[in-house]
């Protein structure tokens, strides 16, 4: 509940300070008084669009301020908990800030804030309703939420929002695979013959190196043969090093044996120097039978390097490259088989998932058929009290065609009325008279309240367009639902206001400099009371009778 209220620098109000109780909190006061303000201030600290046409003339900035006490278990606290808001145990204070340059600033427990989250929260805890209130139960876009407020199946709603958000996040999957597919498979053609092309070729790292070394070596290889023959056979012939070498040695030896060991050294240098002659021989025959090859293979070779090039200049790359270019076909053919592989893979998922989101939106519907029958019950009932015995009301649900269930499940709902028997149902607006919406609504928010999360109902002339025996049956209905929920109420009713159990006199007067205009709110006391409910049964002029009237309404 709303335990106080500070208004500073917003439109007439210079500054306001309101402590409430719980109960029914009656506000009256004559036409042009300043309630509008009053609210507009309220609106403000929970939220409400406003700007510096708001702000007192002369002044840099206004601000509203609410304290609400909540008992501990309020769903409010864990969410002021996942925001990561401190709060004081049972205690929350909403303020709000509009400055002269347009800005304005948001506070719960004096901890900066979004104006949508100041929004959020408030909206949670206080709901200001006027007669014309498109935010309300006037507007069928609400319905299905207070529907679903009065309904025992938070669970089953949450999960098919749950369901919902699987089978839309599996089906863009599904989407972005499939796209991804698509393109793939555009170009498959192409990665499978290029795939088949370099498969046949087989290149290997390297090759084309080892293929010019090669081709190089075969076509000098003829010419170089012929030249190291030519020094072969100079070498091996009877001139030559190695026979002159030999013949040496042998005469050496002839001729040691007449000096023994003067010619050892010179004998063991020949010796030396005839075996790596013999070695460059051996070396020399070896070369000359590596350089001997097949034309062929001359023609094998050139035949590859051809191969690979012709291949590479296709692709734009060089020959070393056709390894990776072939592991990156195979990948992308790979990828492609993968990609064929998670659609198939994400159409069993969403089909899977479409089920079960299918079977919990048929489910919550049925909850919604259990619970609108149950509301319409209840509200009916209501309505005897509120002298309209021959209206009824009912909630309607219109299904959806099943490609338009989403995360609200499979329906619309619409609270419809009938004023008269027989009569047609039809929406709130469009059927009831000006009394008779006040009163369905009033006799909806009875019912509603039973079960709802709001701390403070607030009522902008609820009672308008009514009087007599049906203005004392709203109060009476108003005085029931203030024992759910604190309840303020903006009366112009007598009725109404008799049945308060605080009553605030709202008036606008001359400031004490006696230059600006300003609106006071004051808790009136007993006389006071009996004197403002007397105001409000004969007007201006308050008469002995009216005053009667009073203490018979307010049972003195």
């Amino acid at each position: 509940m709303i335990v106080s209220l500070t208004i500073k620098d917003i439109v007439l109000i210079d500054r306001l300070q309101m402590n409430f109780e719980d109960g029914l909190c009656v506000l009256s006061g004559e036409t042009g008084a300043g309630k509008s303000i009053l609210l507009s201030g309220i609106g403000l600290a929970i939220g409400a669009r406003g700007g510096r046409e708001l702000i007192r003339n002369a002044k840099d900035q206004g601000s509203v301020s609410i304290e609400l006490h909540l008992e501990d278990g309020h769903k409010v606290w864990s969410f002021l908990k996942e925001q990561g808001l401190d709060y004081e145990p049972g205690q929350i204070i909403l303020r709000r800030i509009i400055m002269n340059d347009g800005r304005s600033r948001a506070f719960i427990n004096d901890q900066s804030v979004s104006v949508g989250l100041l929004r959020e929260v408030g909206e949670s805890l206080i709901e200001i309703h006027g007669q014309h209130d498109e935010r309300g139960l006037l507007n069928p876009s609400g319905h299905r939420e207070l529907l679903d407020d009065f309904g025992n199946y938070n669970s089953l709603l949450l999960d098919v929002r749950k369901n919902y958000r699987t089978l839309t996040n599996l089906q863009e999957l599904l989407a972005k695979e499939e796209e991804k597919l698509g393109n793939a498979q555009k170009d498959e053609e192409y990665i499978r013959h290029n795939l088949e092309e370099l498969d046949q070729l087989n290149p290997i790292a390297g090759e084309e190196e080892k293929l010019a070394t090669d081709r190089t070596k075969m076509m000098q290889g003829e010419t170089l043969s012929e030249g190291l023959g030519e020094l072969l056979e100079k070498l091996l012939s009877d001139k030559g090093v190695d026979t002159v070498l030999r013949t040496t040695i042998r005469k050496i030896e002839r001729m040691s044996a007449q000096v023994p060991g003067l010619l050892d050294p010179v004998s063991a240098s020949l010796d030396r120097a005839a075996n790596e002659t013999t070695e460059a021989i051996s070396e020399l025959e070896r070369i000359i039978r590596d350089l001997e090859f097949n034309p062929y293979d001359l023609e094998n070779v050139e035949e590859r390097l051809f191969a690979l090039r012709g291949i590479a200049r296709k692709h734009h790359c060089q020959p070393d490259s056709l390894v990776q270019l072939k592991k990156d076909f195979e990948d992308k053919l790979e990828s492609l088989e993968f990609s064929d592989r998670e659609v198939q893979r994400l159409k069993s998922e969403v089909k899977q998932a479409r089920a079960k989101f299918e079977e919990n939106v048929i489910k919550l519907s049925e909850a919604r058929q259990k619970t609108g029958a149950i509301l319409d019950d209840q509200v009916n009932k209501e309505l005897p009290a509120l002298k309209m015995d021959k209206a009824k009301f009912k909630t309607f649900l219109e299904p959806l065609e099943r490609e338009s269930w989403n995360a609200d499940g499979g329906e619309r709902v619409d609270f419809r009325v009938s004023t008269n028997p027989g009569a047609p149902f039809g929406g709130l607006i469009k059927i009831a008279s000006g009394g008779e919406l006040s009163r369905f609504i009033l006799a909806l928010k009875v019912v509603l309240a039973r079960k709802t999360s709001v701390a403070t109902l607030i009522f902008d002339e609820i009672d308008q367009g009514v009087g007599g025996a049906v203005a004392n049956a709203v109060g009476e209905r108003l005085a029931d639902l203030a024992t759910k929920a604190q309840i303020m109420v903006i009366t112009h009713s007598p009725q109404v206001a008799a049945r308060g159990n605080s009553h605030w006199l709202i008036n606008k007067g001359i400031s004490e400099d006696g230059e600006t205009v300003t609106t006071t709110v004051t808790l009136i006391d007993k006389d006071h009371r009996r004197e403002e409910i007397a105001r409000m049964l004969s007007g201006a002029h308050v008469t002995k009778e009216s005053r009667a009237a009073a203490d018979n309404l307010l049972n003195w």
